[in-house]
């Protein structure tokens, strides 16, 4: 479900609006046995600035009924509404950073005052790609994601590539980079290669090397950084794959544990 609930999307445009509705339809991800867990937060952007936040609790929930075979039950509900009321007069750049951990499908946006597209801000795009810690799996609303956080402190736009548990040298992945516009490019991997027991050592090498090359043909200069996961200790001591559990790791979104004997290599 990575794909279908991007971490980073946002709407933005310019206003002198004081209230902004947007109504939406959310589906919520649950595991059943555990808590719901809580409703995804719609961020408000001022200028830049968080001036609001808002939450629909309606929508559609899908029930991860089995985490081993990850079947599913689906309960339809309504669609919602994210409403941001007073609103600081005059004109402003509006930003509405969507929720991270529910799949949202937009259906309408109404204001008290036009709207017209964002100007071009002139900023560096940084484009990056990682596992569900760029996912920001645990951040409790979506501009607080370690990449939102960063891009802000360093005045970049950011395109986030973050797909929890779906950092697995994807070649449609890497051809999305490729086509994508960017200053520069960061890839954090290695995580979801070890829990997934993905692969063996002779298939990464090539396979993290076509990864870079593909994204080369379209990049061939832009700065590229290539980094580990930045919050992985449970998959380092020992290194090994995972497999649910009733208990939450420590950086990752589901109920998960570790497999202390797997083969080499792993």
């Amino acid at each position: 479900m990575a794909e279908a609930q991007p971490s980073g999307v946002r709407l933005a445009f310019r206003t002198r609006a004081t209230t902004i509705e947007l109504d939406t339809l959310p589906t919520k991800r649950v595991y059943r046995g555990f808590p719901a867990p809580a409703d995804g937060v719609y961020d408000l952007l001022v200028d830049g600035r968080l001036a609001a936040q808002a939450t629909v609790a309606d929508g559609n929930v899908r029930t991860i009924v089995d985490m081993v075979t990850q079947s599913t039950e689906l309960r339809e509900g309504p669609a919602g509404t994210a409403r941001f009321t007073d609103l600081p007069a005059g004109g402003k750049d509006i930003e509405i950073w969507l929720p991270h951990t529910e799949i949202t499908e937009l259906i309408a946006l109404r204001t008290d005052d036009p709207v017209e597209p964002a100007p071009d801000s002139g900023r560096r795009v940084w484009l990056h790609h990682g596992s569900s810690i760029s996912h920001g799996s645990n951040a409790a609303h979506p501009t607080a994601i370690w990449p939102a956080l960063a891009a802000a402190q360093g005045g970049v736009e950011l395109v986030n590539l973050g797909f929890g548990g779906s950092a697995l040298l994807d070649p449609f992945t890497a051809r999305a980079m490729r086509d994508t516009p960017a200053d520069l490019i960061s890839l954090k991997i290695g995580i979801n290669l070890v829990n997934t027991d993905a692969m063996r050592l002779r298939a990464l090498t090539p396979a993290v090397h076509g990864f870079l090359d593909t994204i080369r043909e379209g990049h061939p200069t832009t700065p590229l950084l290539v980094v580990s996961p930045s919050c992985a200790r449970s998959r380092r001591t020992p290194p090994a794959p995972s497999h649910p559990t009733s208990t939450a790791g420590p950086c990752g979104s589901r109920p998960r544990a570790i497999l202390p004997n797997a083969p080499p290599g792993a």
